[in-house]
């Protein structure tokens, strides 16, 4: 029997954290290989026995988190299973400091807290290497695209003065960019003995490059006024910056906000400059377009 209203509710969070657990466990099951999808069972199992062993000691039902299982669930459909898995890396970490809890409770919870250990190091041995090897070269291709695009666009938008202009130089700017990008790093790759194979290297890089350059493209090709394309462009370059950051930091365990800073500041300080060249090139060359 619980001896307060206090323990009680820790029981409850317990539960409630178990429940909502077995329900993820089941829903990334089903996007993952044959030999992950067992593991995931197994622990969907578990979390549904450690929730039943809950519900006797408090004698109440308890509901999932739905706003946490759906944001699990559809955030690994998103960024792929191994973000999941890692998502559920760290809810095991922080599961650890809630079993810490109650630990002073009953002594007779101890197994449980001893199963919930189990349950990460079980979690950590689904990660999928083979993505993580080649975070490196799609970090490079994002990375590369964002700073030197939004410099490039923000430079030709004062320069040039004409949407399409603008949007067509930058296209084949970025273009051409990406394949240096991917030929670069097929090159790195070669020369090193990490285990990478060069053209997946070269393809993750392109890929990202090519995408990043598309997608800060489009505004000049659908607004009219370029200064409002350059506003939107600056805009999606944030969004990109965002979710690109926040990827990384489930990924790579580093600090979101850390990671976010660090590349707004430098997109947008050097598309600062380029504006600013672009500013000083129309002047002092006295382009008419």
């Amino acid at each position: 029997m619980m001896q307060n209203k206090k323990e009680m509710n820790i029981l409850l969070s317990v539960q409630k954290y178990e429940i909502s657990e077995y329900a993820i466990y089941l829903n990334l099951a089903k996007m993952a290989n044959q030999e992950n999808e067992k593991v995931l069972i197994k622990l969907a199992e578990d979390s549904l026995k450690h929730y039943r062993y809950w519900e006797k000691i408090t004698g109440e039902k308890v509901i999932q988190n739905k706003a946490r299982v759906w944001a699990y669930t559809n955030l690994t459909k998103i960024f792929g299973l191994t973000f999941g898995i890692k998502l559920m890396e760290r809810t095991e970490k922080k599961s650890q400091e809630l079993y810490e809890n109650i630990k002073n409770i009953n002594k007779d919870f101890t197994w449980i807290i001893e199963e919930e250990k189990i349950h990460e190091k079980e979690v950590g041995s689904l990660i999928n290497d083979d993505l993580l090897k080649y975070i490196g070269s799609i970090v490079l291709g994002s990375s590369d695209a964002l700073v030197e695009l939004t410099g490039t666009l923000a430079g030709l938008t004062l320069a040039l003065q004409n949407n399409k202009l603008i949007g067509a130089t930058g296209l084949i700017i970025g273009l051409s960019a990406s394949f240096s990008m991917a030929s670069s790093e097929y090159l790195s790759t070669k020369s090193e003995t990490g285990g990478k194979k060069p053209l997946k290297a070269a393809f993750y890089t392109g890929a990202t490059y090519i995408i990043t350059v598309v997608f800060l493209i489009i505004p000049y090709f659908i607004a009219h006024n370029y200064f409002v394309s350059l506003a939107l462009t600056l805009l999606g370059a944030s969004l990109v910056i965002l979710v690109f950051s926040f990827y990384l930091s489930i990924i790579q365990e580093i600090s979101f906000k850390k990671r976010f800073l660090e590349n707004l500041s430098l997109s947008f300080g050097i598309a600062f400059l380029s504006f600013i060249i672009g500013f000083l090139v129309r002047k002092f060359l006295h382009l008419d377009i």
